[in-house]
């Protein structure tokens, strides 16, 4: 049935400036986000636990095996872009996720008590890994509809997707985490990926009729490339370097501040039940902030300041938030900075910076995303996790580390400004091209 013009501009208008012809699509996005954040959600929690009891010490090197994992995990995948149309690969991913989920349920189900401590480490990378190429795949597919214009106008809305399926995740294993075993919840996440395959197919349905820019290739024609094209096209480009960068620094900094929640879960809550209850509350108080702003802020917020600032607000404000641990590293203050820096992340910072992949042949929407998104992402984990491990042998504290934040996040709030004025001019050269076009 064909969209209704009155019906989307009398339903979303009060919330998105959304145009004829993509109500339809912005439901079956929504769908699609929402349920691959909810699976993600209901896992995120037992991971940080898991991680917990492993010992902080060891999280280093957790973080070390999963950009391995992450850099063995980008050549097959490489390969299936390279060599199957979206339709088919794409499910062909999640379907191989919802497996190994499976088999963790199996494992835990199973296996002796003695056994969870390295269940339980496995995991940890596992998800690190899952939850990154999940995510990179469905905004890869959002750039791969949806143009600059309508990227700046509804990006934003998409995101409050992905939050409210955040929001029912961590409610879920919050509410039930001490009532049901483990093995249940994975179960549900398995279910939850099998809604997102459904719902990628009923978008993929749409996308030639949004299309505003000439598609490069066929719906049904392989992306093309190579099994390496993410990183030869990521070094090839001074543009994708710098989107490298700003997510390099992003999650540097960000792994300070996950050692430090980590660290402060486990001094306060011994009991397993209640840590995972603490990281889905905290996860939960996120999401709930989350929301309002890409509501009603940010869609005004772009369209006010533009790509390049409205980038750098999370970095300014993590300038700010450093100095401030710096001065006073309370327990408080370091979980309210987490709360407030995840929120704006998520529901400023990430969609924006999706806008920045609009402007890139298709081919680098899925294999240089996918590098930048998985493989530079951890990267900065890494980076992050064992300077945060150094900074700790010298025997220095939570000051030292905010204060190493500092000017990290002074560089990437620059590269912030750089990557707006590049966009935007890429942007410009892309429509003065485009036929029909004024000269």
């Amino acid at each position: 049935m064909p969209d209704s013009p009155s019906a989307e501009r009398g339903l979303l208008a009060r919330l998105v400036d959304v145009r004829p012809g993509e109500g339809r699509a912005l439901a079956w996005a929504w769908a699609y986000i929402f349920s691959i954040l909810a699976a993600y959600y209901v896992l995120r929690p037992i991971r940080d636990q898991m991680g917990v009891a492993g010992g902080i010490e060891n999280l280093p090197w957790l973080f070390t095996a999963t950009l391995l994992g992450m850099l063995a995990l980008n050549l097959p995948f490489g390969w299936l872009v390279k060599s199957l149309p979206r339709a088919r690969f794409v499910p062909l991913t999640y379907r191989f996720f919802a497996l190994n989920i499976l088999l963790f349920a199996l494992a835990l189900h199973l296996a002796p008590p003695e056994a969870d401590l390295w269940i339980g480490r496995a995991f940890f990378v596992w998800l690190s890994i899952f939850n990154l190429f999940v995510v990179s795949i469905f905004w890869a597919t959002i750039v791969d509809v949806f143009s600059t214009e309508q990227g700046k106008r509804l990006f934003g809305f998409i995101a409050a997707g992905a939050t409210l399926g955040a929001i029912a995740g961590s409610a879920t294993t919050a509410l039930l985490a001490r009532a049901v075993p483990t093995s249940a919840l994975l179960l549900c996440a398995v279910v939850l990926l099998e809604a997102a395959v459904f719902s990628m197919r009923g978008l993929a349905r749409l996308s030639e009729r949004l299309h505003h820019v000439p598609s490069e290739a066929p719906e049904h024609a392989p992306i093309g490339g190579s099994a390496l094209a993410g990183i030869t096209r990521t070094l090839a480009s001074p543009y994708l370097l710098n989107i490298g960068l700003f997510l390099l620094l992003f999650s540097v900094t960000s792994t300070f501040l996950y050692f430090e929640q980590a660290g402060i879960a486990k001094r306060s809550f011994p009991d397993r039940g209640a840590q995972t209850a603490f990281f889905a509350s905290v996860d939960l108080l996120v999401n709930a902030l989350t929301l309002g702003v890409q509501l009603f802020l940010t869609g005004r917020i772009v369209r006010a300041l533009g790509i390049g600032w409205t980038l750098a607000l999370l970095p300014a404000a993590s300038v700010l938030g450093f100095a401030a641990l710096a001065l006073s590293p309370t327990i408080t203050a370091i979980v309210a900075f987490q709360v407030f820096r995840r929120a704006g992340n998520f529901a400023i910072a990430r969609p924006i910076r999706e806008v920045l992949f609009t402007v890139v042949p298709r081919e680098d929407r899925y294999t240089a995303k996918g590098f930048i998104d998985t493989v530079v992402y951890r990267l900065g984990d890494q980076v992050g996790a064992w300077s945060y491990a150094g900074i700790a042998a010298l025997g220095f504290g939570a000051t030292a580390v905010a204060a190493t934040a500092v000017p990290l996040s002074l560089a990437w709030l620059l590269n912030a400004l750089w990557l707006g004025r590049a966009q935007e001019k890429r942007a410009d050269e892309a429509d003065a091209a485009r036929p029909g076009s004024p000269a």
